[in-house]
């Protein structure tokens, strides 16, 4: 009787073994094979995230809630004035923060400090470059930044998984043949997928903006950063 021969081999680097974790448990049987593999896609992102830092300060609180009042003000007519509901953006926090005079032992208040976060998500992208311009001269403005992401990622991450299988399959197939056998179907996998984080970048200096008038920003003809979906795929095959 032929002897009945067992495969298994685990086919990803340490690395990846610690970007996704262990394998999930598979009990070993006979005649199968069992590999790993990472996987990805590229897509064209869907959202521009614009991130807006507000900062005022002032001997007086009122007098610094009206600076950074005046700035978000502003931020709104900039929204108003490209057909954008205002009730989009998104505030991350609001603070008001007293200064003191540390070289003073009793510790003296001498100002405070409004500050706050605002977020804006746009499927435009035509209109970022608009309200860049309009808010980017303002006095209370301390940081814009700009990334773009994914947001409809289901199409993406099942592109992604397909690659990764795709890989498994074939490093599991060259094993087999290696050993001359044949790979035979598909018995369990398991799949975890992720997006990549892009960091967002600060946005132009106010000096910029105010020297360039109306000409086109820098960036005005390039293609938004791609997002990368990554896959990695467990996989089981029966050998044959």
């Amino acid at each position: 009787m032929k002897a009945l021969v067992f495969f298994q081999c685990v086919l990803f680097s340490a690395a990846s073994a610690l970007a996704q974790g262990n394998a999930p448990a598979v009990q070993p049987q006979i005649n199968t094979i069992f590999s790993g593999a990472d996987g990805k896609f590229e897509a064209s992102p869907d959202t521009a995230v614009l991130h807006f830092d507000i900062a005022a300060q002032d001997d007086q609180s009122r007098a610094a809630y009206t600076k950074a009042t005046a700035a978000a003000e502003r931020v709104r007519q900039a929204l108003s004035q490209n057909g954008i509901d205002p009730k989009v953006m998104q505030v991350g926090f609001y603070s008001v923060q007293p200064m003191y005079d540390w070289k003073n032992p009793k510790r003296k208040v001498i100002g405070y400090r409004v500050s706050t976060s605002l977020t804006l998500k746009l499927r435009d992208f035509s209109k970022v470059g608009a309200i860049i311009e309009q808010t980017a001269d303002l006095e209370s403005m301390q940081n814009q930044s700009l990334s773009y992401t994914l947001e409809d990622t289901e199409a993406a991450k099942a592109k992604a998984a397909e690659d990764a299988l795709r890989r498994a399959r074939n490093q599991a197939g060259a094993v087999a043949s290696a050993g001359g056998r044949t790979l035979g179907e598909l018995l369990h996998a398991s799949v975890d997928v992720n997006q990549q984080v892009i960091t967002p970048v600060p946005m132009m200096m106010r000096s910029a903006v105010a020297n360039a008038g109306v000409a086109p920003a820098p960036t005005a003809e390039f293609t938004p950063q791609s997002v990368t979906i990554n896959a990695h795929v467990n996989a089981m095959f029966a050998l044959k």
